[in-house]
């Protein structure tokens, strides 16, 4: 089983943007494949900020119908809402790793939604925040990444354990 990945806006951005084909490819193939997996996460913020840079500041702009119509497909992803523990989370994240506002509130959503990937430009490539890694979609390939966040499940047993463990004999 492969753990939700979140994605933000820049992602859902370059997936839409014309101007620049090879991101738009990559980041295409990445939403398509975490939606198609089912393991694609995001925020109410990151949707916001998709949908105003498509309609404003790209070129050439996505008309709005279109690009309500992008958002409104991903509302099925179920975004994190900004909220009261969403805020509080963030602080924490913005004192703890001194990152900007903005940055710490798409942390903080990747981990309450327990993803173990962050896919975005706008963070460090590698860097690891309470057990959300962050990745750069167009330096890694769908597949590997994918594989290297796998969620392993411990195997379990026929029954539960009783008493005290056994202890090992050592040698004199």
């Amino acid at each position: 089983m492969i753990a939700p990945v979140f994605v933000d806006a820049n992602i859902f951005v370059y997936s839409r943007q014309v101007s620049d084909p090879r991101r738009q490819r990559i980041a295409a193939e990445w939403l398509e494949r975490l939606w198609d997996d089912r393991i694609g996460r995001t925020s109410v913020q990151a949707l916001n900020e998709c949908y105003s840079v498509l309609t404003r500041k790209i070129r050439p702009v996505v008309p709005r119908e279109v690009a309500w119509d992008f958002i409104r497909n991903h509302l099925t992803w179920n975004p994190q809402p900004v909220d009261k523990e969403l805020m509080l989370r963030a602080r924490e994240i913005e004192q703890r790793h001194r990152l900007n506002w903005w940055d710490s509130l798409i942390v903080g959503a990747a981990q309450l939604q327990n993803c173990a990937l962050l896919l975005s430009e706008d963070l460090q490539d590698g860097a690891v925040f309470g057990g959300v890694t962050v990745r750069n979609p167009f330096s890694i390939g769908v597949a590997e990444a994918l594989a290297s966040y796998a969620v392993t499940r411990s195997k379990a047993t026929g029954h539960p354990r009783r008493g005290r463990p056994r202890r090992v004999a050592t040698a004199p």
